[in-house]
């Protein structure tokens, strides 16, 4: 089996919460650039929540790519979102703030719609919504 071959095999899958990637980048980095994506996230905050976007379960997807380009799939709590055309921004630069993140794309999609069950305890503990 060839090292590329290798890479893409379940055991070289680096799960981080709900990120999950296939790369041929070392698990090490591969870790490391997960754990510190997800550190970025949760700097970004929806200006009408007093919560972070990854604890409020509107990241869907983060795909981090051989060559270190980073693809996020996100929704927001509604569509009529007032904060939608500055979140996809927001969410970009603190990707991109990562050291050793190339280009980062961040694609905003409504299936599944967000719903309060995709929140963490985290969140609903802020939002006093037990």
């Amino acid at each position: 089996m060839s090292e590329a071959a290798e890479a893409k095999t379940p055991e070289a899958e680096a799960k981080t919460s709900q990120m999950q990637t296939t790369s041929a980048l070392g698990a090490d980095e591969t870790e490391r650039l997960g754990t510190e994506i997800v550190a970025a996230l949760k700097t970004v905050f929806d200006p009408e929540i007093p919560a972070d976007i990854y604890e409020l379960g509107l990241i869907y997807k983060v795909d981090i790519k051989d060559d270190r380009t980073v693809d996020v799939e996100m929704t927001l709590t509604t569509p009529n979102c007032p904060a939608a055309e500055e979140m996809p921004t927001m969410v970009e630069n603190a990707v991109a703030s990562v050291p050793g993140v190339g280009v980062v794309n961040v694609n905003i999609v409504w299936e599944p719609t967000w719903t309060p069950d995709r929140m963490t305890d985290e969140a609903r503990l802020v939002l006093n919504m037990w």
